[in-house]
């Protein structure tokens, strides 16, 4: 059976797209993935899937989403092995003293790689890698520049962040 996680953008952020885990869980086993565990409440599952595509997965879940619950989210949808690569190739590892600071950004299918290139051309604390946007906040998230430009209207639909410490409990609970 094939590991997969679930990050949905913007549920449970706010007041606004509220969705129980328990629920999202729910939903998650009824769409026929089973060993469905849920990370924190902002939207993180990982689940076995069996065989079919991460991307399918993805478009499956949100529907359902928006089906049951009246919520609509961003979903990506990637494989155990392509968070450990995404870990595995950060280049500010050494940096991180603080693991909420560290941010990575897991590509969507509507990402453009140019545009991210640039956005990672204008500071020294962010890379594009092959399999993560990594950007390493020194003086908090809310501060940096490239945070809010990475949560913003032109990349809303590009890319999913999730900090360190976030990334490596999720790698935890896909390998436990």
């Amino acid at each position: 059976m094939a590991i997969q996680i679930a990050l949905f953008r913007g549920i449970n952020v706010g007041k606004a797209k509220r969705v129980a885990m328990a629920d999202l869980r729910t939903l998650l086993e009824e769409l026929g993935f089973t060993r469905v565990r849920t990370l924190l409440n902002s939207g993180n599952a990982v689940f076995e899937a069996g065989r079919r595509a991460p991307a399918a997965n993805a478009t499956r879940i949100a529907a359902a989403l928006a089906e049951r619950t009246g919520v609509t989210a961003n979903v990506l949808v990637i494989t155990v092995q392509e968070l450990d690569a995404a870990i595995a190739g950060n280049p500010f590892a050494a940096r991180i003293d603080d693991p909420s600071r560290m941010l990575l950004g897991f590509f969507g299918a509507k990402a453009d790689r140019t545009a991210l290139r640039a956005l990672a051309d204008t500071g020294e604390d962010c890379s594009l890698g092959a399999h993560a946007f990594y950007l390493w906040c020194r003086h908090g998230i809310l501060e940096d520049k490239v945070a809010n430009a990475l949560v913003g209207a032109r990349f809303r639909d590009a890319i999913t962040t999730r900090n360190w410490a976030t990334a490596c409990k999720l790698q935890a609970l896909a390998k436990a």
